[in-house]
């Protein structure tokens, strides 16, 4: 069994020179919403100029690399389709480790997922009379209810079943909507069968981008504690927690255990710097002129005088909160509300 990193730990030098290959995720953390975060960009050009490898791991099985890597360059982002690894292609690697050549896949999903079931020497069908031997599927923004059907009837005769991801939920600009882990339920509830999951936080895609980059220090760089985060655990690797996307700072210092990450940043750039080690004191942990203590299940938070450096303060909180049981919630938002007066 892999032992789980340990979180909020510092580096003496920048992550893009203490790690050889950066994992990151897409939504949230290099884009939000079809826009790129400000600074994306330019930190990944810095951090790919200095030799950092950069690959981007997605749970998204809809798009092809090739359309995921030309969206990235539309942004400035240095990208090729070999730089992109997706849930389809781990859902795939499930599939072929598991069949014959050539077997009969039901796929449910975009091209994205057609074309990597097919790459990997598996023939894509789209009705159960072709008689799959497993069933596939993946977030299209048109699935319909005959292909589900067409989906419960050959797991129900016995198909494998096997999902890109399991997101509940996806980002959009209008807030969030159902995602493939809500679809699947579907034929889950129909069938009373539970699919094999690929994307994060399952330990596949985290596997499949290790053997296509070749990665020996791996860092998982990422926007989400429950996939991003509790992915990197799971697998023994280090992460990288950005405040681009979903996570909050109260968020981040409510984590669980399996969701807490071995350094945070604003953003991006957070890549191209050291981090500081939080240090304690009788009960006390102190960051940048930050000091942050628990008492009882509230966290008393004090910042510099000159206002200091929110994320400074925000990594004292967390060591603070996860030395012991954790503060209340109500308490996490105060302490959160401090920090971003810090802004």
């Amino acid at each position: 069994m892999t032992s789980s990193p340990r979180p909020l730990r510092g580096s003496a030098e920048p992550l893009d020179t203490a790690y050889d290959v950066a994992l990151l995720d897409l939504d949230g953390t290099v884009y939000l919403g079809g826009a790129p975060i400000p600074g994306a960009a330019e930190a990944l050009r810095k951090a790919g100029a200095a030799g950092f490898r950069l690959a981007y791991v997605t749970n998204n099985a809809f798009r092809t690399p090739a359309a995921i890597a030309e969206l990235l360059t539309g942004f400035g982002v240095p990208a090729t389709p070999q730089d992109v690894v997706t849930s389809a292609q781990a859902a795939a690697r499930m599939l072929a480790e598991r069949l014959p050549a050539g077997a009969a896949v039901l796929v449910i999903g975009g091209s994205g997922l057609r074309m990597a079931v097919r790459e990997r020497g598996l023939r894509p069908v789209s009705t159960a009379a072709d008689r799959p031997q497993a069933v596939v599927q993946g977030y299209a923004p048109d699935v319909s209810y005959p292909i589900l059907a067409e989906g419960s009837l050959a797991v129900a005769a016995g198909a494998l079943f096997v999902a890109s991801n399991g997101d509940v939920t996806l980002p959009s600009r209008r807030g969030r909507q159902p995602g493939n882990g809500s679809l699947i339920q579907v034929i889950a509830t129909a069938t009373g069968v539970r699919p094999l999951v690929a994307g994060k936080p399952e330990p596949p895609l985290h596997h499949e981008s290790v053997l296509r980059t070749g990665a020996e220090r791996p860092l998982v760089v990422g926007d989400r504690l429950d996939t991003d985060i509790e992915g990197a655990q799971r697998v023994g690797a280090d992460s990288l927690l950005v405040l681009t996307g979903v996570t909050s700072p109260a968020e981040a210092i409510l984590a669980p255990p399996s969701q807490r990450p071995t350094y945070l940043a604003e953003d991006l750039a957070g890549l191209l710097e050291p981090h500081p080690e939080v240090t304690s004191q009788d009960g006390t942990y102190l960051c940048g002129g930050w000091t942050a203590r628990q008492d009882g299940n509230r966290l008393e938070l004090a910042g510099p005088r000159n206002g200091g450096d929110r994320i400074d303060g925000l990594r004292a909180s967390c060591a603070a909160a996860w030395a012991g049981d954790g503060p209340s919630p109500e308490s996490a938002r105060s302490a959160a509300q401090r920090l971003d007066g810090a802004r």
